[in-house]
């Protein structure tokens, strides 16, 4: 695995609590496939609230990146997180999403220092993503509503383990209203459109 060094960039102080801002954030969707998703406990929200997440990133102008844990055999990104994405999408075959250059480079690249994780599995291609993002310098935020494993314990697990290495857990929603900032925008409103969709689609009101 190839784990490249920036030293020149630095994180905020442990004494500053961390926040996402649209400047310094970037999603990152770890191997949401065909053959796998409908084996994740809990997979119809997870895909909803990845897709969610998609449309919130877009308005918000936050990028967003994609790998595939080798397609041949588990197919490729589901088509409702498909279209958002684009493609091709990276393939891999090592479960961390870090063995891809393109996808920390571009982080990089772009000066994105907090990754906001979604994805499956949280205890293998998400867990294995996040400790190796801490190693790269970055500050990994995942959303544990967005994350996914085939066993509650393993989700249960991968969650505790990622929170005690560094990572900071969070919502889909917490994550939207925190880079959304305020109300009373154009921005907001559009943002406000989507969770109230949402909440529809989850059968709220």
């Amino acid at each position: 695995m190839r784990l490249t060094q920036h030293e020149n960039l630095t994180m905020p102080s442990p004494s500053i609590p961390p926040r996402l801002n649209v400047a310094d954030t970037a999603l990152l969707v770890v191997d949401v496939q065909e053959k796998l998703l409908p084996k994740i406990h809990g997979a119809v929200e997870v895909e909803h609230n990845i897709a969610f997440l998609l449309d919130a990133c877009k308005i918000l102008g936050v990028p967003a990146a994609a790998t595939e844990q080798y397609p041949k055999g588990l197919g490729g990104t589901v088509p409702e997180l498909a279209r958002r994405l684009g493609g091709p999408l990276p393939e891999k075959l090592a479960f961390s999403c870090c063995a891809v250059p393109a996808v920390v480079d571009g982080f990089h690249a772009k000066k994105k220092t907090n990754i906001l994780v979604v994805g499956i599995e949280t205890h293998v291609c998400v867990m294995q993503t996040v400790l190796d993002l801490l190693a790269q310098n970055l500050r990994p935020f995942v959303a544990v509503d967005a994350v996914g494993s085939r066993y509650p314990i393993d989700h249960a697990a991968g969650l505790r383990r990622m929170e005690q290495a560094g990572a900071v857990p969070c919502t889909v929603e917490a994550a939207v209203f925190e880079l959304t900032a305020q109300a009373g925008t154009p921005t907001f409103k559009e943002i406000s459109r989507l969770v109230q969709e949402r909440m529809k689609l989850f059968g709220m009101r």
